[in-house]
């Protein structure tokens, strides 16, 4: 079983939807990517920041799901990393409300000296700089480094992103993004461009319409589930991100063949994390509604048809 590093926000998430409202409660993209992570039961760290205001009982959480959080920074005097957003009713847009980057402002990541030869990294979204100084501080070069960005970084860090765009092996990025990124509006030639900014593997996330894999000439696609209701889609990405780097740590395989299977199981876990508000439903999740739900997937998926 490989080692993973997962760089990203332990934040603060205040989110409205057209189910109900929450006040602050446990957020950030590394929360999201270790909590689907730790249904794999690995070998994991997280590097992040928060600040005094962040509750204990989050991070025993955290640490209780074999998640090492020795690379989290605690600052004690300041104040963690806050996001609200308001969701429209079809789910699939929304509206941020506030941005209070706090304690985020200065963070500058150290990975724990037991996780600098760690085989699969996992860089969540933060600033392309950030990502590029976890980068650099692994000792050996990462079987598999794996990164998530977003529309953001393409307006104000375009360069940046590019550069640390040409070290990696996977991106996983949405529709919007992948199209913003290349200026490309079919898929697969944005995929294409992308290979051929450096990833061998292109992850292209389609929200309910499922993801796409991309690698050299070959396509996969995995449907999303459907569910009766989604209540909450925050950090479903993330939780995609975290079930797909987990399995391939799990697994130790980085073959394409293997890969299609990181995303059938990050899709899985991502329609359990849109069942409740924030990481409810993920910290609460039990092995053999996994299994159960990877059934689910295997019979949606799955046919024979017989070819002339």
């Amino acid at each position: 079983m490989s080692k993973l590093v997962i760089v990203g926000t332990v934040a603060f998430d205040a989110i409205e939807t057209p189910f109900g409202k929450t006040d602050k409660i446990l957020g950030g993209a590394a929360t999201f990517i270790g909590l689907a992570a730790s249904q794999f039961k690995l070998d994991a760290a997280i590097v992040s920041i928060v600040g005094g205001d962040f509750p204990k009982e989050y991070l025993n959480l955290l640490s209780k799901r074999n998640i090492d959080i020795s690379g989290i920074e605690v600052v004690e005097n300041g104040k963690t990393f806050f996001w609200s957003g308001k969701y429209h009713n079809d789910m699939n847009s929304r509206d941020t409300l506030a941005t209070e980057l706090n304690v985020l402002a200065d963070f500058n990541p150290v990975v724990p000296e037991d996780y600098k030869d760690a085989e699969v990294l996992m860089l969540g979204n933060l600033h392309p700089m950030v990502q590029m100084s976890v980068l650099d501080q692994m000792e050996t070069k990462p079987k598999l480094v794996v990164l998530d960005t977003m529309n953001f970084w393409m307006d104000n860090a375009l360069e940046d992103l590019h550069r640390v765009i040409k070290r990696i092996d996977v991106i996983t990025i949405n529709d919007e993004e992948a199209r913003q990124l290349t200026g490309e509006y079919s898929l697969v030639v944005a995929a294409r461009k992308i290979q051929e900014m450096g990833p061998k593997y292109v992850v292209i996330k389609k929200g309910e319409h499922g993801a796409l894999l991309f690698h050299n000439d070959n396509v996969f696609y995995a449907p999303a589930l459907p569910l009766e209701e989604v209540f909450d889609p925050t950090g479903a990405g993330d939780t995609f991100a975290g079930g797909f780097a987990g399995y391939i740590a799990r697994t130790e395989d980085t073959s394409f063949e293997n890969m299609k299977n990181a995303v059938i199981y990050g899709s899985t876990l991502a329609s359990f994390c849109v069942e409740k508000f924030g990481t409810q439903r993920m910290i609460n999740l039990k092995a053999d509604e996994v299994h159960k739900r990877l059934q689910q997937f295997k019979n949606l998926t799955q046919f024979e048809i017989v070819l002339d």
